[in-house]
């Protein structure tokens, strides 16, 4: 069973940047594949990025690509999401997830265990 804490979140001006971080444990974390989802109220979970096992591959949704970064620190068992150039619309409660495969794509139904969210405000 995986454990999945997320911090990092607040409130940053457009144009800013913020770094969350997602601290797992309870499973063993370099075999698992990991992702970062969002949603805002009364909408679905949405994609924001993923990261292989090896930390080797990544893979962004078009809407953050190019501002976002997803890393991983296997040693730490930490995964991280650097937001740069904030945008109000990337406003959200922002989730990790992992996935213990060695593949796991854009759907949220791929992931097996989630962290209970981080709030990103954006305002303008």
């Amino acid at each position: 069973q995986v454990q999945l804490v997320e911090s990092g979140g607040g409130l940053v001006q457009a144009g800013g940047s913020l770094r969350l971080s997602c601290a797992a444990s309870g499973g063993t974390f370099s075999t698992s594949m990991m992702g970062w989802f969002r949603q805002t109220s009364g909408k679905e979970r949405e994609f924001v990025a993923r990261i292989s096992r090896s930390g080797l591959g990544t893979y962004y949704a078009d809407s953050v690509k190019g501002r976002f970064t997803i890393s991983r620190d296997n040693a730490k068992n930490m995964v991280y999401l650097q937001m740069n150039s904030l945008k109000p619309e990337d406003t959200a409660v922002y989730y990790c997830a992992a996935r213990d495969s060695y593949y796991a794509g854009s759907n949220s139904n791929e992931y097996d265990y989630w962290g209970q969210g981080t709030q990103v405000t954006v305002s303008s």
